[in-house]
């Protein structure tokens, strides 16, 4: 019993250790700041080079969201946070909020993009009113080579996702949520 605890105060101290270097470069004041029109080109433009067929997507949509960065970590609890765009029929009409709160077996951090394509007026105006939360059962299709020719839209919706880094172990559920503020 006594190697058990020991064994866990050590991974305890170990994980708590990388998180605090982890936010070492963390600015509070950067969480509010809108994200940039570059790095929306950026991640759509790395998102088309790792499956070019997903064009069809941006130039057929009604509208879609872009999260550049979206960053989640867990240890039993687990959250998720990124800041995104929002565009309808090709042009901004303004920025997002994505926030996730999981419980489950999860351990680990990770970022990633998320694009999410809305098939039809309804489903952007649902996004827009802030009515739409993706379950554990929302299947997000994770982009490689010809991925999108395969998928499609469901209730009006199409996800994507394109790993950046880290490394995450989870078994979880919870469930995404969005805000939406109107670009002036």
């Amino acid at each position: 019993m006594r190697r058990i605890n020991i064994f866990i105060a050590g991974l305890i101290l170990v994980l708590s250790q990388s998180f605090l270097t982890a936010n070492a470069g963390w600015d509070p004041d950067d969480k509010d700041k809108p994200t940039s029109t570059q790095e929306v080109d950026a991640t759509i433009a790395a998102f088309l080079k790792q499956d070019a067929n997903m064009q069809s997507f941006f130039d057929n949509a009604h509208g879609y969201a872009v999260f550049p960065k979206i960053y989640k970590a867990a240890i039993g609890v687990g959250g998720a946070y990124g800041t995104g765009q929002v565009y309808e029929k090709g042009k901004f009409i303004g920025d997002a909020k994505l926030s996730q709160l999981t419980y489950g077996f999860q351990l680990g951090g990770q970022a990633y993009s998320e694009v999410i394509f809305f098939g039809e007026e309804d489903a952007l105006e649902r996004f827009k009113a802030e009515k739409m939360e993706f379950s554990a059962q929302a299947s997000a299709v994770a982009v490689t080579a010809g991925a999108s020719a395969d998928a499609a839209y469901e209730h009006g919706v199409a996800i994507f996702t394109l790993a950046i880094g880290g490394l995450m172990y989870e078994a979880s559920i919870g469930g995404q949520k969005f805000s939406f503020n109107p670009a002036e």
